[in-house]
């Protein structure tokens, strides 16, 4: 081999074609598992980028690489990940509540049903025990007497001109009334007081309405009048005795109903008690103005 002149070597750098610069080479490395966590948990991707010295790229990704580096430095939502946990997380909590919540309103609603169903059959059985506790204490009621004190029959004419004899008549009766309950007071009304000649009425008076207290009596003092009712021949004992009428007696019957009732739990235990009196007594018109006693005389349903 020949060592080469200057001037050769000259001529040859002369004539070969000037050599492009190199271009610089890049290092870009992916980011590690650790790195791309604090990333997708929203941690600031604001931060100077970290230089790793790898296996170099061509220059030509320059522009993907710039891409992918901005695309760290500047992420569109970088809370998307989260948020989207988060609300997964927020939803299966909210479905456990909602199955807490529904479980514990169905046993509240089981033991309210059945606290209700307990109490109505409790107070069912109370009131039934009160009702049939009240049943033996039906009031006792007597007719003591009744007093004749005006009888008159004279002639005159009804409300259409007939012509017959009028009847007038006025007597007391006094009634015993005694309730016998221990813890409830009654309301006692009464249908009119009737004296009946057979079928014919002649007197009537009514009973005015009263409240007696729990072991309690009173006497009750009921007017039964009468003021020219028309006979029509229908007292046939006073036929031909009207000059005679001192001696004249007359059968009578006495008939009313009194009715009475307690609230003894309010009014949705009120027990009801009825007693029906038909007393049979004989008006003796020279006995007027004094008692007739009718203890025995009447009966009691």
């Amino acid at each position: 081999m020949h060592a080469k002149s200057d001037s050769e070597v000259t001529s040859i750098d002369a004539s070969s074609p000037p050599r492009s610069p190199r271009r610089p080479l890049y290092y870009v490395q992916s980011p590690s598992q650790h790195d791309a966590e604090k990333m997708s948990f929203g941690s600031s991707p604001f931060g100077s980028p970290h230089h790793y010295h790898c296996s170099p790229i061509h220059h030509s990704r320059e522009s993907s690489t710039s891409r992918f580096s901005a695309s760290l430095r500047n992420p569109r939502n970088p809370g998307t990940s989260w948020k989207k946990i988060q609300r997964q997380l927020d939803d299966d909590e909210e479905d456990e509540d909602d199955g807490d919540s529904r479980g514990s309103g169905d046993l509240a609603r089981f033991y309210v049903t059945c606290f209700i169903f307990s109490f109505i059959v409790l107070f069912t059985v109370f009131s039934l025990i009160l009702w049939g506790a009240s049943k033996p204490y039906k009031p006792k009621i007597i007719v003591k007497n009744i007093v004749f004190e005006k009888f008159n029959i004279q002639a005159g004419m009804d409300n259409t001109g007939v012509p017959t004899d009028m009847l007038s008549l006025n007597s007391t009766v006094k009634i015993s009334y005694r309730n016998p309950a221990t813890f409830f007071g009654v309301h006692v009304s009464s249908t009119p007081l009737e004296l009946y000649y057979y079928q014919l009425k002649v007197a009537s008076g009514r009973v005015k309405k009263f409240y007696q207290p729990r072991k309690s009596q009173r006497k009750v003092v009921v007017v039964v009048l009468s003021s020219q009712v028309p006979l029509y021949g229908g007292v046939s004992v006073l036929g031909g005795s009207e000059e005679h009428i001192e001696s004249v007696a007359v059968p009578l019957n006495l008939t009313f109903m009194m009715r009475s009732r307690a609230y003894v739990l309010g009014k949705l235990v009120k027990p009801k008690f009825h007693s029906s009196i038909i007393c049979s007594l004989t008006l003796r018109v020279n006995r007027l103005g004094k008692p007739l006693n009718l203890t025995h005389s009447c009966n009691y349903t």
